[in-house]
Formats: C-alpha cells, structure tokens, sequence
C-alpha cells in the first residue's frame, strides 16, 4: 500500500492529464518552432559572415600583390598628370643644365689638349687652340641651357615627358602581378549578383542591414523559446500538490528539456571576428588605404566543433571530439529517455538498475554543466588574446595609421544551451521529490 500510495504511474490518466497534455504540447510546438527558426537563422547568419568575409578577406586586399600595384600606379599616374613645373624648379633646373654643360664643354677640351701622337689629333688641337675660346664658349652657355630648358618645359614637351613617365609605370604594372585578382573579381561578382548589389559599398551596406535583422529576430525566438519553459515551470509550481499530473507534466517537461539541447548542441555558440578596419599609408603626398579587410572569422555550434574534432587526422583530436559527443550529447539524451522511462514505462522497466542509474546516478558523466562553463572561459580567453593581438597591429604615426575591431561574442546557441543545463538541473531535483521511495 505504501508503493501504491507513493507511485504516481499507478494513477489513473484523466481529462485533466489530457487537457494539461494539450496545453503543454502547444506551448512545446510553441517552442519546437522557435527554436527551429533560430537554428535557421544561426546558419543564415554564419553564410552572410562567411560571405562577407571572403569577399573582404585581407588575401584579396591588403597582402594582394595586385591592390599594391593598382593603387601605386594610381597615385603615379596621379601625380604625373599634375605635373607642372614652378618657375621655382626651372630656374633651378636650368642651374643643373648649365653645370652639366659647362662640364662637357671641360671634358672635351680637356681630351683635346691632351698630346696627341696622331697628325689629325695634331691638326684638331691646333685648329681648336688657334679657332675656340673657351671663355666665350662658357659665356654662351646660360643661353643654351636656358634654351633647353624652355624646350622641355613647354607644354608639348612636358606633356612628352608625361606620356613617357606613363608609359614606363604601366609598363612596369603589367609586369607586377599574382594570382589573386582574376579570383577576387570572380568571387566580388558573384557575391554581388547573390545579395543583388552593385559594389562593395552596397554590399557592404545590405550585409550589415540583414546581420542586424537577424539579430534582433534571433534574440526574439530566443526569449521566446525560455519563456516556454519558464511557462512550464510555472506549472510545476502551481501543480505542486496535484501529484496525479506530475507524472504527465514531468515528461511534457522532458520534451521541452530535449527541444533546448537539440537546438542548443546545433545554433552557433561563439563567433569568433577580427577585422581591419582602415589602413592608411602617406605615400608622395597622397593617401594609401585599405579598409574593411577581414583578418579571421570563425563560427561554431557545439556540434560543429565536434565534427571538425573528428575530422582531424591526429587520433588524440578525434578521441577528444568523441568524448564530447558521448557525454555532452548522447548521455544527456539518453538520461532524458531513462527519466522519462521510469516515470511512465511499466514497473520492471522503469525500476531496471540501468534506467534507474541512468536516471538518478549519470548525472556525474554528463559534462553538459562543464561545457558551459568551458565555452564561457573560453570566449573570455579568446576575446582577451584577440583585442591585446589586434592592438599590436594597430599605428598612429604621420605616415601609417591603422585601426583594428574585434567583433568576438557569444551567440544565441549558447544561451540556450545554458537553458537547457538550467532547465535539467531542476528537472533532476523535482524527479528526485516526485519518484517512488522504492526507487531510492
């Protein structure tokens, strides 16, 4: 009599165990439904970031070979199109060419005059010694160069020098190039026609406008899906003394435990961003600059790390991804099957030693508590390394600035999967008051 007095499965199932069914199985559809979407826009998310990050990856940008010589060549090119002489830089140049050719006028008398064994070098020197002075020949050479400068100078003449100076860059830029260009083209392209843009800047925009839609949205059915469970727990505590309902709500409470887990082990717990966000260098009076570019960008769910764990060819890497399968996904599911088989299968079954040590005595393999802890820690250690590696690279100097993001944070997963951590504790402390005393 005791057992019967104390096992609720020996109660008769009720009109209120059906209408408590119906109220609890629109809440968890409620749920269900939630967290589905969630999960969709967990990896809509992820696609946009990885997306956005290939297209402003810094291999396309600043370590692209390419970028370099367009954007030098552009300010080249530049600045021979502004070229224009000041009487300034004339006068001093003519200063330059008079020397020049005050010089050759030295040197070739100075070959003349040297002796000469041969009897024309004899004649030239005698010609030239008895024909030349050389005072009057240095006397006309401000004359001559101011002749050759006002020739170079001109506009025609400078606009030669131009189509040279030109001609030489873009020579030299055909020369200069890698592999990257063609493949950045390629890859801007097609994502513009995916996200219907026409530029970078457009691009840039559009992706910033769905990542914060997504967000707002994702932080709704996030607290959309707590506040069913928090609406079944609810129950508990109105139900409390209704003990014929809490075999029926406990396992209702076991669907909703096992909605947070799935959705929580398959949403993005941490996102992992560094970013580039300027890079300005002076160059020949003009600025040299690269912005946006995307230096790492990582984002996982709890099943994603395991798989890539697995997926590694060193076995101690994949022995780590199967442990965490084993106790952080597949026990907990197993306890919540064990649970809800002792609460409503058949008496021999529900107090089988396995079902019951599964159910009651797991609980100290079942790393889900441990994990959550861990992810904390690390999103805390990574987003320290992160901002302090950041601030190495960035520079405010008079020729190079610099300017670094770190966009490292917790994502929805995460908090959900803390739920379902939360949600399963208490669900161990109510079995443990409402489970038959044979069973102890």
């Amino acid at each position: 009599m005791k057992t019967e007095q104390h096992n609720p499965r020996e109660r008769k199932f009720g009109v209120a165990n059906i209408v408590l069914i119906l109220g609890l199985g629109i809440l968890l559809c409620g749920e269900a439904w939630y967290g589905y979407h969630l999960q969709a826009l967990s990896e809509q998310r992820e696609q946009i970031k990885r997306d956005y990050s290939t297209v402003n990856c810094i291999t396309f940008g600043l370590f692209s070979v390419d970028q370099w010589r367009d954007k030098i060549a552009g300010i080249i090119n530049h600045q021979v199109s502004d070229f224009n002489v000041t009487p300034e830089q004339k006068k001093a140049l003519q200063a330059q060419v008079e020397q020049q050719l005050n010089g050759l006028v030295n040197k070739a008398l100075a070959d003349i005059n040297k002796p000469q064994k041969s009897l024309i070098g004899k004649i030239k020197k005698l010609a030239v010694n008895k024909l030349v002075d050389e005072d009057q020949v240095h006397a006309q050479v401000p004359s001559f160069a101011r002749t050759i400068v006002d020739k170079v100078t001109s506009p025609a003449g400078t606009k030669r020098i131009k189509n040279i100076v030109s001609s030489k860059v873009n020579e030299l830029e055909a020369q200069t190039y890698d592999s990257t260009k063609a493949t950045a083209n390629a890859v801007a392209t097609y994502m513009y026609h995916k996200y219907n843009v026409a530029d970078s800047s457009h691009f840039r925009k559009e992706v910033s406008s769905r990542l914060a839609s997504i967000r707002v949205v994702s932080y709704n059915y996030l607290y959309c899906m707590l506040g069913c469970v928090l609406a079944a727990l609810l129950l508990w505590l109105l139900m409390r003394n209704m003990a014929h309902l809490h075999d029926t709500l406990f396992f209702m409470s076991l669907l909703f435990a096992l909605v947070l887990l799935i959705v929580g082990v398959t949403s993005s717990i941490i996102e992992v961003d560094g970013q580039l966000q300027s890079f300005n260098l002076a160059l020949a009076g003009e600025n040299l600059s690269f912005n946006n570019q995307d230096l790492f960008f990582q984002s996982k769910s709890i099943m994603e790390i395991i798989q890539t764990l697995v997926n590694q060819p060193k076995p101690d890497t994949v022995v780590v991804g199967v442990l965490m399968m084993l106790f952080i996904i597949i026990l907990p599911v197993v306890r919540i099957i064990a649970k809800g088989v002792h609460i409503l299968g058949h008496k021999a079954l529900a107090e089988n030693k396995v079902v019951l040590y599964l159910a009651f005595h797991a609980a100290k393999w079942d790393m889900a508590d441990v994990m959550v802890v861990g992810i904390l820690m690390t999103y805390i250690g990574l987003n320290g390394i992160l901002r302090n590696e950041l601030t190495e690279i960035e520079f405010h100097t008079a020729h190079l600035n610099t300017t670094t993001a770190n966009f490292t944070s917790l994502q929805p997963g995460y908090f959900i999967f803390v739920g379902y951590v939360a949600f399963a504790i208490i669900l161990a402390a109510i079995l443990n008051r409402i489970r038959p005393r044979d069973a102890r």
